[in-house]
């Protein structure tokens, strides 16, 4: 299982990249796209909405089942990956290199306690 070391994670399987903008880019695990099976349909939540941590706001689609998908901090919805809702087998391909939407923190102190690669390989069993 692919567990980049320069990002974070939340156990529900969202992975979490700071940006220099100050912005978080946010996709689902390899380990996540693998459970789930072949993607059919994604649906990405609206720029300028508002979230708090841990609420659904994205879901993803398979040919085994649907899945919510989880703001990992409070904050504002700034972008969506509009070429992976045309396209969602591209996150079956590379999970890592296809995010899902852009996310500007409420506090950027709140990324912090997020897992780590460690971490999040523990949480699904493969340390």
């Amino acid at each position: 299982m692919n567990v980049p070391t320069d990002l974070k994670y939340t156990a529900s399987h969202e992975w979490i990249r700071n940006e220099s903008d100050g912005t978080l880019t946010i996709g689902i695990t390899d380990h996540a796209q693998e459970a789930l099976g072949d993607l059919v349909f994604i649906e990405l939540p609206v720029v300028g909405r508002k979230v708090k941590a841990g609420e659904a706001c994205a879901v993803v689609e398979s040919v085994k089942a649907a899945s919510d998908i989880y703001a990992p901090v409070s904050g504002e919805i700034t972008a969506g990956n509009e070429q992976i809702v045309a396209s969602p087998e591209m996150v079956n391909a590379d999970a890592y290199g296809h995010w899902l939407y852009k996310l500007r923190p409420e506090n950027v102190a709140d990324v912090a306690p997020l897992l780590d690669a460690a971490a999040y390989a523990a949480v699904v069993g493969e340390e």
